[in-house]
């Protein structure tokens, strides 16, 4: 399991890393466009980043005992909101670092057997947990921000590729926050890439499915953006989903965020 923190922390980093590249080089009004987030500035994208990392990083810098002064989420993030783009995008950078600096500190006992209180999930959980939820949003959001400059962009092949792995173990609650299965009216097994999608009465990702009802086919971050509402016209090319059901009606099982 360590093993996988360490991957996990790995291409946070290389997001992290891919990401400053790109926002360094923008001009303001490139800030301003859209991207994959429709309703959402690029500037406004990396404020959520930037919000979610200084939130995020609060529990556990606490859970290693650091003194950190509270503030409500809803105070963090009126006051990145009220921030002009360029200081958005550079809130995004300083403290999304602030926040990797703070993971890759940690030894590798501490990787391997903290827990951290979000505070909004009833105990407290893994760090790989915590950290399997971060990626999920940056990785995301990264693309959010990529597409705007590049149509042909995808999510990070290796953050693609570490998310399908966690989804099959400690990120797998996450589904029932993103899945609607009702929208199917019938069972389905899907061959994913790198892993087998069911969903009956709930969504699992599994490692396989044996005798799947249907198959995706393209890569793994193409997966990954079905999941999170990103597999949508015109960022689907080369998707396709033949059998028991359609790439449509899937769709309908993951609305996004």
């Amino acid at each position: 399991m360590s093993e996988l923190v360490d991957r996990t922390i790995a291409v946070l980093r290389a997001e992290h890393d891919r990401l400053a590249g790109l926002v360094r080089t923008r001009t303001d009004d490139q800030l301003a466009a859209t991207g994959g987030a429709a309703e959402w500035t690029v500037a406004q994208v990396l404020s959520r980043l930037g919000s979610g990392a200084e939130i995020g990083r609060a529990p556990i810098a606490r859970a290693l005992g650091e003194t950190v002064p509270a503030e409500d989420n809803p105070t963090i993030w009126a006051r990145w909101d009220a921030s002009a783009p360029r200081v958005q995008a550079e809130g995004f950078l300083e403290h999304n670092g602030r926040w990797l600096e703070t993971v890759e500190a940690l030894t590798s006992e501490q990787r391997s057997s903290l827990t951290v209180d979000l505070g909004f999930l009833p105990e407290p959980v893994p760090l790989l947990t915590a950290l399997g939820m971060r990626l999920s949003e940056v990785a995301n959001h990264s693309w959010d921000v990529r597409v705007a400059f590049d149509p042909d962009a995808g999510v990070d092949a290796g953050s693609a590729a570490v998310l399908v792995e966690l989804l099959t173990g400690p990120l797998g609650f996450m589904l029932g926050f993103l899945a609607k299965p009702a929208e199917l009216a019938q069972p389905v097994s899907v061959a994913v890439p790198g892993a087998g999608l069911v969903i009956d009465d709930a969504v699992t990702v599994v490692p396989r499915v044996e005798s799947p009802s249907a198959t995706f086919t393209g890569p793994a971050e193409a997966f990954v953006r079905l999941l999170s509402g990103r597999l949508k016209p015109p960022y689907e090319g080369g998707v396709t989903v033949e059998g028991s059901v359609t790439l449509d009606e899937l769709r309908r099982v993951f609305p996004g965020f």
